[in-house]
């Protein structure tokens, strides 16, 4: 099956998923180089016509969207770091650190996705869905990944404080009985950048 590739006028305002056909529209400034070089692509000025139904968006894809998630929390003077929840290769869920906002030590960006997205689905289990998140998790986080049975985890900076996935601990995952894929060190620079300047402001 081909791209198909319409004009702007063919799509819903705010750039919204066009289901019936497979496509949706993002600004080209929101992607990685990588990204913009998939044969599924048709890029007409700063808008991208994707074909979503003959494609694997890439892992910077998505992380580049929940580096969007952290920005936002900086508005806040939140820790910046943020979260977006992806099953079949959209998102559906999004969220940034709220620790301070919601007075909630728990409010994470992982576990306010989960949350928001186990309301959406009516169900505790999210086993087809794939958690991208800027910051490798600390062991709470991991905890409810494998409560929530994701499948996969993606993460951008390790956390040589709190990362429970192999920076200050190895998670015992071969005692659990859910095993998730994981892949760490995505748009790592980028991801770690934003924090690091976010804690020197602070000093």
């Amino acid at each position: 099956e081909e791209s198909v590739v319409r004009t702007g006028r063919d799509f819903p305002a705010g750039g919204n998923p066009c289901l019936s056909q497979g496509l949706t529209i993002v600004h080209a400034n929101s992607c990685p180089d990588s990204f913009l070089k998939q044969k599924s692509i048709e890029k007409i000025g700063q808008l991208l016509y994707i074909n979503i139904k003959r494609m694997v968006i890439s892992d910077e894809y998505f992380m580049q969207q929940a580096l969007c998630e952290a920005e936002k929390a900086l508005g806040d003077d939140e820790v910046p770091v943020g979260a977006v929840l992806v099953k079949e290769n959209k998102i559906v869920h999004r969220a940034y650190n709220q620790t301070l906002l919601k007075s909630d030590p728990t409010a994470h960006a992982e576990i306010i996705t989960i949350r928001e997205a186990c309301h959406t689905f009516n169900n505790h289990r999210l086993p087809d869905c794939d958690l991208y998140v800027t910051l490798e998790p600390c062991a709470m986080c991991l905890g409810a990944l494998i409560q929530a049975r994701i499948k996969r985890l993606i993460f951008g900076a390790y956390d040589p404080k709190d990362g429970a996935v192999e920076s200050i601990m190895r998670f015992p995952f071969e005692k659990t009985n859910h095993r998730l894929k994981i892949k760490g060190g995505i748009l790592e620079a980028e991801c770690g950048k934003i924090l690091k300047d976010f804690f020197i402001d602070k000093r």
